[in-house]
């Protein structure tokens, strides 16, 4: 079916997703949008320049970048005046997300001109999709602080998210904040490394951060290229025998069962330790004063029961 040409609409910000890595994952809007605007607004000239060349594209392009991008923004609002149609572009991935593209997009809306989003590739939904990390959504939370300190702050307050938390960081950091994730959110918590996603020397590792140290040091390659970092979600905390569901279980099995028994039970139920529960049933029972004693189970309770 022949469709008419894409033409680019005066006047309307394009903000464009391009590769974050393998030039082929561009999409044919985003090719159509980059041949048919009037100029383009690029985090890094030199870069998008490559892209642009790898596809033919003879475009202007203006630089918006953390220097400039208050300043570009009102540029770019001054272009859409005139009218003329504008795409914005990121080095890699969705403009917006963790780029200065954002002050630019917020110009334009401020000042009443049409956003159309041009989906595509982007860094963060690309690692969560190989993490095999479950939740119910995720949080993003960018690169991490450059002082240590910091750093270890951020990630205790990231450590008990019940949703995978995406990261990205550095390679030149990357193995000082593995200890720190371990620092802070525990040896046992597993962690995906994503480095170098969708280009040649791609790699996607899971492991629990006490390991992730030595696999990083057992090869130098791995410490080169951009790293996408997915904590999974805390595991859930062991029940306690004062929840409400544990003494409802209790109260249940304590009716009926031994004191002892309905413990097994209600710790096989709950995950709450048996030695509290098993205190628990004692007092659930009408007659607990004589419970312990006719309790004719053998298996003892202390303490130590986990």
């Amino acid at each position: 079916m022949h469709s008419e040409p894409f033409q680019a609409e005066a006047g309307t910000l394009y903000v464009v997703a391009t590769p974050i890595g393998n030039l082929r994952d561009l999409t044919f809007r985003a090719l159509d949008v980059l041949r048919a605007v009037d100029m383009i607004a690029a985090e890094d000239t030199r870069h998008s320049r490559h892209l642009l060349d790898h596809f033919g594209i003879d475009a202007r392009l203006v630089a918006v970048h953390e220097h400039n991008e208050r300043a570009s923004g009102d540029k770019v609002v001054q272009w859409l005046a005139e009218p003329r149609s504008v795409a914005l572009v990121t080095d890699a991935g969705t403009p917006g997300v963790s780029d200065p593209g954002a002050i630019v997009v917020a110009a334009v809306l401020a000042a009443g001109h049409r956003v159309v989003p041009i989906p595509g590739a982007s860094a963060v939904t690309t690692a969560l999709s190989a993490a095999g990390a479950a939740g119910d959504g995720f949080r993003f939370a960018g690169f991490l602080p450059v002082k240590q300190e910091a750093r270890r702050r951020a990630l205790r307050a990231l450590a008990d998210e019940p949703v995978p938390v995406v990261l990205y960081e550095a390679p030149h950091r990357i193995r000082e904040s593995v200890d720190d994730f371990v620092h802070a959110l525990g040896a046992g918590r597993r962690i995906t490394f994503c480095r170098e996603l969708t280009k040649l020397f791609e790699t996607v590792h899971v492991c629990v951060a006490g390991e992730a140290g030595a696999w990083l040091d057992a090869d130098p390659n791995r410490l080169r290229g951009e790293f996408v970092v997915v904590v999974h979600p805390a595991p859930a905390a062991p029940a306690d025998a004062t929840s409400v569901d544990a003494r409802r279980v209790i109260d249940v099995l304590a009716r009926a069962l031994p004191p002892s028994q309905a413990a097994r039970l209600a710790a096989e139920i709950t995950g709450a330790r048996r030695g509290d529960l098993y205190r628990l049933a004692l007092l659930a029972r009408p007659d607990h004063a004589d419970a312990e004693a006719g309790d004719d189970n053998s298996d003892t309770i202390n303490e130590t029961d986990a």
